[in-house]
């Protein structure tokens, strides 16, 4: 995510930014995170609304305190111009062992200067038996050579 890339973005741009954005939000570091978003972001999750990085910060806090051994693969579904949308899994457990897969679709919408300032999500929640995950990387950056969405049948 440290790796600055402007719109109006290409393929490689866009399929980069999405790699990145994967990448940071598997550190679960919150810090980190919102570092790619304007200090004025907007965005939408769920059915939440948040506005600025400080909010962003509290928020992920507040999620990667209750999704354990969080996990997630992000896609690039289309891009033009400065916006980008993708589409996403990731894997997570509960307080009691009960783990999830959340499906989900983001759009993007990025300033001149590469930083994020409007990030719309939508997100659903799939009960799943632990034998089902099919992320199974140490915790942090999915590797290189792991299977994506699209290969995994997602």
């Amino acid at each position: 995510m440290s790796t600055l890339l402007i719109p109006p973005f290409s393929l490689e741009s866009a399929t980069q930014k999405v790699r990145g954005a994967e990448d940071g939000w598997n550190s679960r570091d919150p810090q980190k995170v919102a570092l790619v978003y304007t200090t004025d972001c907007h965005w939408r999750n769920r059915a939440e609304f948040v506005t600025g990085r400080d909010e962003i910060i509290e928020f992920l806090t507040r999620k990667w305190a209750r999704e354990f051994e969080y996990r997630l693969i992000k896609e690039l579904w289309a891009f033009e111009g400065n916006r980008i949308a993708v589409r996403f899994a990731y894997e997570w457990h509960d307080d009691t062992a009960n783990w999830f897969r959340s499906y989900g679709n983001e759009n993007w919408q990025f300033n001149e200067a590469g930083i994020m300032e409007k990030r719309l999500a939508s997100i659903n929640d799939l009960p799943i038996a632990e034998n089902e995950r099919k992320f199974h990387w140490p915790l942090g950056p999915r590797p290189q050579n792991h299977a994506g969405l699209s290969d995994l049948g997602l």
